[in-house]
């Protein structure tokens, strides 16, 4: 049995009705000749296990939970729960798929089986499927696993076969020798557990101090930033529904104003989501004024280089950004972007995406889940939305034969913040995924058109 590192558990125990903590993906797939085949498809998520054993493993938690909890193998591991097919009334519509995509995260994973789920979505124009992936956050570290996606997808046409393994699980282990697993790894660390208990006291203390310290802005000062963002509606109490929207746009249309702006395309991408929020909040009747700022928690690659075409970086830094939404220029609110993401760059604001967690790894869990609590509260004062943006190959991908012509990340929220927004490039395409809180933002979709607009404003100024 493995034990859930500090990081991962912390995703375990800030879970909560209100906040599902699983991460998913939407990718649009152009079948191949003869159409998509579900049961192929099936087999070759079976093939892929091998690649990606957690897979088939399942949480047991501590009695008393003493320590963290493990990942043990699910004895009664079925494949059929986790794969399922569905389908649209045809031909199914982008909205219908965006309400489906909505239904199914606001759904919380079983814990009592592997934290994951696929859905095979038929009945979309011209014969093309939807595949939506589901998976929690302690499953998925980047490092030892990867989203399932990453192993499904080819970059041929022609499935890569693999020699398959069978698999025996390993029995499940009694409660006491949980226990008795949780005694030895104390005793392989007792300095850890001795400093923990002490750091144990003071914890939420730290973590508010240390959020407090690596937050930045577009004025690089921690004063600054200590200060609460702008209020807006982004930040309210969220329910337990969501609501999706997407959008895909061309890579070549970022590049064109990159290139004569002599700023990143990443820049550009911020620039569009600002043009997009702003009108957004004027549609809204919200007062925008020029001194009016949103902050964008920005998690962005550290890798030196590309582990492969579809894998995870080595790590993740996490920088902040205040979108000068107030700024009635399109041109201008790029270039204070540009100029913000550049001091960010060139300073060491970019800190590790796990100090944000900044846990001890046998740490009590009630000391976890307090501490968990604590920078999900704290979210509403340092922060007002979350956009990711991950560079993805530009070259075509495949899913049992059928070539992924669209791919759309959903972000998961956090306390008191009823949109994230994730964008993916992928070959010539911008997509981007809008998870939203329901009740907050029933207009979501008019945001994603605003993107769309947003965009094209910015093309039309520099032609």
């Amino acid at each position: 049995m493995d034990r859930l590192n500090a990081g991962d558990a912390s995703f375990l125990y800030a879970e909560d009705a209100t906040m599902p903590m699983h991460v998913g993906g939407v990718f649009v797939v152009r079948p191949p000749r003869g159409g998509f085949d579900f049961d192929r498809f099936v087999e070759l998520i079976v093939d892929r296990l091998s690649l990606a054993p957690r897979y088939r493993q399942r949480i047991a938690t501590v009695p008393a939970k003493l320590a963290n909890p493990v990942w043990i193998d699910d004895e009664e591991f079925d494949i059929g729960y986790h794969v399922r097919r569905s389908a649209l009334p045809a031909p199914g519509s982008s909205k219908q798929l965006a309400e489906l995509v909505s239904r199914l995260m606001s759904r919380r994973l079983d814990r009592s089986r592997p934290l994951w789920e696929i859905y095979l979505v038929e009945g979309l124009p011209r014969g093309r499927v939807a595949i939506i992936t589901k998976a929690h956050h302690a499953l998925v570290d980047g490092v030892r696993t990867f989203d399932i996606s990453e192993i499904l997808l080819d970059t041929s046409s022609i499935p890569e076969k693999r020699l398959l393994t069978e698999w025996h699980p390993r029995k499940t282990p009694s409660h006491i020798e949980l226990l008795a697993a949780s005694m030895r790894d104390y005793a392989r660390r007792p300095r850890t557990v001795l400093d923990t208990w002490r750091a144990g006291i003071s914890d939420a203390k730290t973590t508010s101090k240390r959020l407090a310290e690596i937050a930045g802005s577009i004025v690089t000062t921690a004063r600054k930033v200590a200060q609460p963002p702008s209020a807006s509606p982004l930040n309210v109490p969220i329910g337990a529904q969501r609501r999706f929207a997407m959008t895909c746009t061309k890579l070549d249309d970022y590049k064109i104003v990159s290139h004569r702006q002599k700023c990143s395309v990443n820049d550009v991408a911020l620039a569009t989501i600002s043009g997009a929020l702003r009108t957004w909040l004027m549609a809204r009747g919200e007062a925008v004024r020029t001194s009016t700022t949103l902050r964008a928690m920005l998690p962005v690659s550290v890798r030196p280089s590309a582990r492969s075409a579809v894998g995870p970086a080595d790590g993740l830094a996490t920088i902040f950004v205040d979108l000068p939404i107030g700024e009635p220029n399109a041109l201008v609110r790029l270039s204070q972007i540009a100029y913000a993401t550049a001091g960010h760059r060139e300073s060491e604001q970019a800190i590790s995406a796990r100090t944000l967690v900044s846990l001890t790894e046998f740490a009590p869990p009630t000391v976890h889940s307090l501490a968990a609590q604590v920078t999900q509260g704290l979210t509403k004062r340092v922060y007002n939305l979350v956009i990711t943006n991950v560079p993805g190959p530009q070259h075509p991908l495949y899913a049992s034969g059928g070539r992924l012509v669209e791919m759309y990340p959903v972000v998961s929220l956090a306390k008191s913040q009823a949109l994230a927004i994730g964008l993916t490039s992928y070959d010539g395409t911008v997509c981007f995924g809008l998870n939203a809180d329901r009740d907050a933002m029933g207009d979501v979709d008019a945001l994603s058109q605003m993107i769309e607009e947003s965009l094209a404003e910015l093309v039309g100024l520099c032609e």
